[in-house]
């Protein structure tokens, strides 16, 4: 059975469908934001020269979505499906941003649990290279299950190798823990000025553009 790069993949929040030309608009709205980028090993993919090599380079993989907030049906990011080896039984997910206002786990983990739950009807193995000092997407990698596999150099655009790290996650491991509860959210009576403070300061901003 061979692997379907871009199905339609449909959460509760977020929908992803394939990338087409007529996304340009929309995607490099959400992409234009350098804070996107700042952690990542090509800081300045929010420059529209360089954001078109990264989206031309995407039509033509076979394997990019738009995600697609299913409340306001706007286009909030990308991802992709990369490097399918059936002789691993392996499948890379990359190239992965969300706006800004995304950030927070949510939606990065429903569309990471997606596309898992996905791959694991093609292969045994996902894996996920995130630049060496990205410590915001390896923290947000480790929270869906992904597990350190050494370093490995890559290359982006013009620059020299970068030392990525390399996560992986098992079939059997993921199926566990997808069918485990999450435990419950411990609550706290803070008073409402506390609780708009945390808000305010934008503590939860752990997501991840790899």
């Amino acid at each position: 059975m061979s692997f379907d790069l871009q199905p339609n993949l449909k959460g509760e929040l977020i929908e992803l469908r394939a990338l087409r030309p007529e996304d340009w608009d929309d995607l490099f709205a959400v992409a234009s934001d350098p804070l996107i980028w700042e952690q990542h090993p090509e800081s300045d993919r929010y420059k529209e020269d360089v954001f078109r090599v990264f989206f031309k380079e995407a039509l033509e993989s076979g394997g990019a979505f738009v995600v697609v907030d299913k409340k306001s049906q706007q286009i909030i990011g990308s991802t992709r499906f990369h490097g399918y080896d059936p002789e691993k039984s392996e499948i890379e997910i990359g190239w992965t941003f969300l706006a800004r206002n995304y950030w927070g786990g949510r939606y990065n983990r429903e569309m990471k649990q997606l596309m898992l739950a996905h791959a694991f009807k093609f292969v045994e193995n996902v894996v996920f290279y995130v630049g060496e000092k990205n410590i915001r997407s390896q923290k947000a990698t480790e929270k869906i299950g992904g597990i350190r596999d050494g370093l490995v150099q890559k290359v982006y655009g013009n620059r020299p190798p970068a030392f990525n790290v390399r996560y992986l996650i098992k079939k059997p491991e993921w199926l566990v823990s997808a069918r485990a509860p999450r435990p419950a959210r411990e609550t706290r009576a803070f008073p409402r000025s506390k609780w708009a403070a945390v808000n305010d300061r934008g503590y939860s901003r752990n997501d991840l553009t790899m």
